[in-house]
């Protein structure tokens, strides 16, 4: 189950209702410190807490200049502050069809909106036929009763429905089972709340990890013990710190009670015992030194300051082992490490505990703020590598302003956060019009990326990916030989890596004045985020061209069918190289145009035909579209047709005439 939008109502620096969309695996909130990062962050937490902890306090959350207003309703209408929408996955689709005989649809999805006295009320929509029309055929019912029942359009409709006949045991017995199920609930729709009753265990809760969760570097035994005690009254008492340390504890299967009853070996061997899994967990994406290791210490200090002068003392130290194996208290050396340490403790704990209560088959959603802010650039790129790894079984929200905590070939999955004046923190998708000091880490990250690869001119077409550039170039060297028209030698072609990337690059880029024009694949229908940009009058529409436009010689310049660069070749031509790209693959099998499905673009069509003989040329099916690019590049045609010369010779000319 994925969390597709959130909705903030007024929270704290939020003033203004908004609707904020989440990516199905990362979720990046880039703004100046003090902007609302952590704020959003914070509302989603106590809409859902994984451990129950963070709850709405109007005193502490409502925005201060209308709480007086609003505590004067809070008791008898309190304000709707977070609205989660959530959409299932195909399986859980299918499982779910399967339990409760209902006909949802694939990207069924449905919402929980939180109030600020912490009450909950959900949005589902579930039509009720299906399961009447299971009902019906499934039970023993007489003819009157299921004649009866085809008026019913609800589960409640049933009861009424068969009050006017007479009905046999078996009727008796279906009309009773019915009524049970309508008494479980007050809902107008029955089966809405049963479907609900199944999805509510497996909705993800949220769990938050900030800059204070931080493990302590020492910590009294006794101090702890007592204000655990303290805390079955008042869990506030417990500090962040504590909660690390109790964490850490239970990861050792170590109780409080056992530092006055247990024998020091035992408890010295399963401390060291878990902090060499955790250091070694680290290990695998910290590579920035490879010689640390935490080294955990329990005795008693009578000379120390108090608290740590009464009993026993737990005391965390780092060991660097590149300088002979010298330690230092935790919280003194590598903040980058402890951060590590101390989240996976945490992370590690809270998955602990959601098993203990029996929600292992409950998501959890990552909520990172500023996670790796104390890592060296290229550390924070090995902890890219780690929420990419935690993508792949939890969403991750975090929150940044580094340049190097960005994908920039994923700057879709960013979001601008602002802290505008009369307004308050706005979350948006959109860069362009955003301050330049807030985009300022997407033009660093998206800056990185150009001083690697070099691309960016004055001039610049900007196209989804590497294969449309390697044929465009080679096609511009095959019409300058024949002396016709090709690409302007001052025009660079820059491959960005997609659609979402191709509209992110116009964002950013136009800013610094260089003149772009964009080519993309056509998929039927105007892309609804160029049409955007041109809306916001960010590019104009005709410096965005699509590649149907150039297919049919006849109409230049108009959009005909779905297209790809490569559905500017003939047919045969393409399938010519890639049966010699992947030769040795298809092991000597020599596809054909008549072995291809119909369809307008020969890329879908290869891709079907390969899925329905099972042919597998990745691991993620389909192929690489480069390789045959490639291909044609380093062992051009002899001749190219008339046609696609001058498919390509008008692409040229439109390219040149804008630009």
């Amino acid at each position: 189950m994925l969390l597709t939008s959130v909705t903030v109502s007024p929270f704290r620096s939020i003033n203004q209702k908004q609707t904020i969309e989440i990516d199905n695996e990362i979720t990046v909130f880039v703004g100046m410190n003090e902007s609302g990062k952590t704020v959003f962050l914070k509302a989603l937490e106590k809409s859902s807490d994984a451990l129950d902890l963070a709850k709405f306090e109007p005193i502490d959350d409502y925005p201060r200049k209308d709480l007086t207003s609003y505590l004067k309703r809070h008791a008898d209408n309190p304000e709707e502050v977070v609205d989660l929408t959530y959409e299932l996955l195909n399986e859980e689709v299918d499982e779910l069809n399967s339990a409760l005989h209902v006909g949802i649809p694939y990207g069924f999805s449905f919402g929980r909106q939180f109030k600020y006295d912490n009450s909950t009320t959900i949005r589902i929509k579930v039509d009720e036929k299906p399961v009447l029309d299971y009902l019906r055929k499934s039970a023993q019912l007489s003819s009157d009763a299921s004649n009866a029942l085809k008026g019913a359009k609800s589960l409640r409709d049933i009861p009424r429905a068969l009050e006017s006949i007479s009905l046999t045991a078996d009727d008796t017995e279906f009309l009773n089972a019915v009524k049970k199920r309508l008494e479980a609930t007050k809902w107008t729709s029955v089966i809405e709340f049963e479907v609900y009753q199944w999805l509510k265990n497996r909705v993800p809760k949220f769990a938050y990890f900030g800059d204070y969760e931080i493990l302590p570097s020492q910590v009294n035994l006794a101090t702890l013990t007592k204000r655990v005690s303290q805390a079955e009254t008042n869990p506030k008492i417990l500090t962040s710190e504590d909660r690390g340390v109790l964490a850490l504890l239970r990861m050792a299967d170590i109780e409080l009670e056992d530092f006055t009853s247990g024998g020091y070996e035992e408890l010295k061997a399963k401390l060291e015992g878990i902090s060499i899994q955790l250091t070694d967990e680290i290990l695998e994406f910290w590579k920035q030194n490879e010689e640390l290791e935490v080294v955990i210490d329990i005795k008693s200090d009578p000379e120390a300051s108090p608290p740590f002068d009464n009993g026993t003392n737990l005391y965390l130290r780092i060991a660097n082992r590149r300088h002979r194996g010298v330690t230092t208290p935790f919280k003194q050396r590598s903040r980058g490490f402890t951060w590590f340490f101390s989240f996976l403790v945490w992370f590690n704990d809270i998955r602990e505990q959601l098993a203990q209560i029996g929600s292992t088959n409950r998501d959890l959603i990552l909520l990172l703020d500023e996670p790796g802010l104390s890592l060296h650039a290229m550390a924070q790129a090995d902890f890219l590598r780690y929420i990419d790894s935690l993508a792949e079984k939890h969403q991750v929200l975090y929150t940044t302003h580094s340049p190097f905590m960005v994908h920039s070939d994923r700057l879709h999955q960013v979001r601008i956060v602002e802290d505008q004046k009369k307004i308050g923190t706005v979350i948006s998708a959109n860069v362009s019009g955003s301050d330049p000091r807030t985009v300022f880490p997407l033009q660093a990250a998206l800056g990185w990326t150009i001083a690697q690869n070099l691309f960016v001119s004055l001039r610049n077409l900007l196209v989804e990916g590497t294969s449309d550039m390697v044929y465009l170039d080679a096609m511009s060297s095959i019409l300058s030989s024949h002396g016709k028209v090709c690409l302007r030698e001052d025009i660079k072609i820059v491959p960005t890596g997609g659609l979402d990337k191709v509209v992110t690059f116009v964002a950013l880029l136009n800013a610094n004045k260089l003149k772009l024009a964009v080519l993309h694949d056509y998929r039927g229908k105007p892309e609804q985020k160029l049409l955007d940009l041109a809306k916001e009058k960010i590019i104009h529409t005709k410096f965005v061209l699509n590649v149907s436009q150039f297919r049919d010689v006849s109409k230049i310049g108009i959009d005909s069918e779905a297209s790809d660069i490569e559905d500017l070749f003939p047919v045969p031509v393409y399938l010519e190289y890639f049966n010699k790209s992947f030769g040795k693959q298809l092991g000597g099998t020599v596809i054909t145009e008549s072995d291809l499905p119909p369809g307008p673009r020969i890329i879908e069509r290869i891709d079907r035909f390969l899925e329905s003989k099972s042919i597998r040329l990745r691991p993620s099916g389909g192929f690489n579209h480069y390789t045959v690019a490639a291909e044609f590049a380093s062992h051009p045609p002899a001749s190219v047709d008339s046609d696609t010369l001058k498919r390509f010779e008008e692409l040229f000319k439109a390219v040149n005439a804008l630009l």
